[in-house]
């Protein structure tokens, strides 16, 4: 699905991004907010934001100050989603 907003152009040039980076930047944010709100599941958002493994997708988090504590459930869907992904 695409979603197309109106952004203010100097507020696209206080962040001082092209249409590309601020594209990425929006679709990280909801991404970031969906795991918040237990919307999203890292699994998914691995997906949705192009990460290859688990690993990066941790650091992701990490970076943006999103902890999340693991079930032996999500371990097991994230295991057979990454394993489906490499197919």
């Amino acid at each position: 699905m695409q979603v197309t907003f109106n952004l203010p152009e100097e507020i696209a040039l206080y962040l001082g991004q092209d249409a590309t980076a601020l594209s990425r930047a929006a679709l990280e944010a909801l991404v970031l907010e969906g795991i918040r709100s237990n919307k999203v599941s890292v699994s998914q958002a691995r997906q949705v934001l192009g990460f290859r493994s688990r690993h990066q997708i941790e650091a992701f988090l990490k970076a943006h100050g999103v902890d999340l504590p693991l079930t032996i459930e999500q371990v097991r869907q994230d295991s057979a989603n990454a394993l489906a992904f490499g197919k």
